[in-house]
């Protein structure tokens, strides 16, 4: 139940993040209500993905949970975004994708090289 937890707000945080980075990159003004704006889509299409992975059951895995994770955060996300009315642009997209696998992923992906050389040292 741990792992679960800290997934899912290790995931949260790299929403958000990708979130103020690319709200201060366009020197957007810092306010909790543009922000949370931005944010809000993204976190939906994160938790769609949550849902549709049943990431729950493996919450590290980088197939299928980080992959339908990071998909359903962009597509979700953008789909969104476009619905209310916020800006979808092409660049946008590319640089999203690019941002939440490296973020969704990586993180899981160090995890388990973690993970692997730690249950290396204790078996040898």
């Amino acid at each position: 139940m741990r792992n679960v937890a800290v997934a899912a707000v290790v995931d949260v945080c790299c929403v958000l993040v990708f979130v103020a980075i690319g709200r201060a990159n366009h020197e957007e003004a810092a306010s909790l209500t543009g922000f949370a704006t931005t944010a809000w889509p993204f976190l939906v299409g994160l938790a769609i993905g949550w849902a549709v992975t049943r990431a729950w059951r493996r919450p590290l895995a980088l197939v299928p949970s980080g992959v339908g994770i990071w998909a359903a955060a962009v597509a979700g996300g953008m789909a969104l975004r476009a619905v209310s009315g916020q800006g979808i642009a092409f660049a946008f997209v590319i640089v999203a994708c690019l941002f939440l696998a490296l973020v969704l992923l990586g993180w899981r992906l160090v995890t388990r090289l973690v993970g692997a050389r730690l249950s290396a040292q204790k078996a040898g």
